[in-house]
C-alpha cells in the first residue's frame, strides 16, 4: 500500500506552475497522479506525445484550448481528457487554476516544460 501526504512528495516547477507528483513510474502503478497549480495569467502550449492525460479542476478559473481553436472553460467540478495526444493551451485566468491530473503511462516524476515561440512543449 502507498500512502503519501503533501509534505512527503517532491514539488516540480513545470514551467507556468507547480506539479505535486503523488505517484510516478517508480511506484509501479502504471499511471501518475498529480496536484497541479497553473499560475494566474499564464497560457501554456503543451502536447503530451507519450502520455494520455485527464484533469479534474478543483479550483480557480481558466480554459483548455485545442490547437484547432476549440476552447473549453474550466472551473471547479469540470473534467477534461486529452485522449488523442492533443496539442493544447492550458490557460489560467486571473486566479491560479488547480487540477488533479492522471497521466498514463506514468511520468518519471522530474519532467518539466520549456516554452518557446516555435511550438508546443512536449514530453
Amino acid at each position: 500500500m502507498i500512502v503519501r501526504t503533501m509534505s512527503e512528495i517532491v514539488d516540480v516547477k513545470w514551467g507556468n506552475g507547480l506539479s505535486r507528483r503523488f505517484l510516478t513510474a517508480a511506484d509501479g502503478m502504471g499511471y501518475t497522479i498529480t496536484h497541479t497549480t497553473v499560475y494566474a495569467g499564464t497560457s501554456s502550449p503543451i502536447q503530451y506525445r507519450r502520455h494520455l492525460e485527464a484533469c479534474y479542476c478543483v479550483g480557480g478559473r481558466g480554459a483548455v484550448q485545442l490547437a484547432t481553436g476549440e476552447r473549453f472553460e474550466l472551473t471547479g467540478g469540470t473534467m477534461y481528457a486529452l485522449d488523442k495526444h492533443d496539442a493544447h493551451y492550458l490557460i489560467a485566468e486571473d486566479v491560479d487554476l488547480r487540477l488533479i491530473c492522471v497521466f498514463a503511462p506514468a511520468l518519471n516524476g522530474d519532467e518539466t516544460h520549456t516554452f518557446t515561440e516555435d511550438g508546443f512543449s512536449c514530453y
